[in-house]
């Protein structure tokens, strides 16, 4: 089984309505498309032997006026389905309330972890704002969720998730685990090289893929570091990740599986990895 820590559940049902999808459609750069029933919804996970998913809400209140699915959102996901769904939750930095927001998330709302999305939300992660963040998500050990590399949305200035600019932050907080999403595409080697400095930082591997799920993978765990540079050196810091609804979890699957991994490593990428990231299931 696996565990895909990069999901947002934009197209459920249960929190899919017409007025916020014009929102999150603007905003999030997709097409129209759902909703989608959940035996559809864990169907396609049972499919592609996805366990649990993670699923990442987005704050964008002093930025757009809004939310690409809200806490609460998700938190009802996860209460109707808490075998296969886990919840973050999402605070804008520059909010006034914001740690007062992330706390309640995470005390009252269940929230394992904090998404951020630097370029969206437009701030640096060494800003002062998110100290209090910071403070919160050791306090409670939760860990943060940050989107890096290529950002598809609209408005997003790609300079907010390059990794050098994210390293500061990760290493005046080693005590709170901090993946960077995407493989911090096209920043691969850069994103290798943090994860080779400090263990607390993590990414997972929903890459853009330019041709196929499966060329691109292996051009990732084979070519662009060369070949068992994963299984070798940075085994406990990479997570099974898809970007649902961008990509899909199973092709993502189907692409790993295609690597022929020895079973230590396979298991560690696809869920071992995430558990410890979580703190735990």
């Amino acid at each position: 089984m696996a565990i895909d820590v990069n999901v947002h559940p934009l197209l459920y049902k249960s929190i899919y309505d017409e007025s916020d999808f014009a929102f999150w459609e603007r905003e999030f750069g997709m097409g129209h498309m759902g909703p989608m029933d959940y035996d559809e919804i864990l169907a396609e996970l049972d499919y592609g032997g996805i366990e649990k998913s993670v699923l990442l809400p987005l704050d964008l209140t002093t930025t757009a006026g809004g939310w690409i699915a809200t806490n609460e959102q998700v938190a009802s996901i996860v209460k109707d389905h808490p075998d296969r769904f886990v919840a973050f939750a999402s605070v804008d930095p520059h909010r006034p309330d914001a740690p007062e927001a992330l706390e309640k998330a995470f005390t009252g709302l269940g929230a394992r972890g904090l998404s951020l999305h630097p370029a969206k939300q437009r701030f640096w992660m060494t800003e002062d704002c998110m100290e209090p963040l910071f403070e919160l998500c050791r306090k409670y050990d939760r860990p943060m969720m940050v989107d890096a590399g290529l950002s598809w949305e609209p408005g997003a200035p790609t300079k907010y998730g390059h990794p050098l600019a994210i390293e500061e932050a990760i290493m005046s907080h080693p005590d709170v685990r901090v993946c960077l999403s995407h493989f911090a595409w096209p920043w691969v080697r850069e994103m290798v090289m943090l994860m080779l400095k400090y263990p607390n930082c993590y990414t997972e591997c929903s890459v853009l893929y330019l041709d196929s799920p499966e060329e691109s993978i292996e051009r990732l765990f084979t070519q662009d570091m060369g070949p068992r540079w994963f299984q070798r050196s940075l085994l406990h810091q990479v997570m099974f990740g898809s970007n649902t609804p961008r990509f899909r979890a199973f092709k993502f699957r189907r692409a790993i599986e295609a690597l022929g991994l020895p079973d230590y490593a396979r298991e560690a990428l696809l869920e071992k990895n995430a558990v410890e990231y979580l703190g735990g299931m």
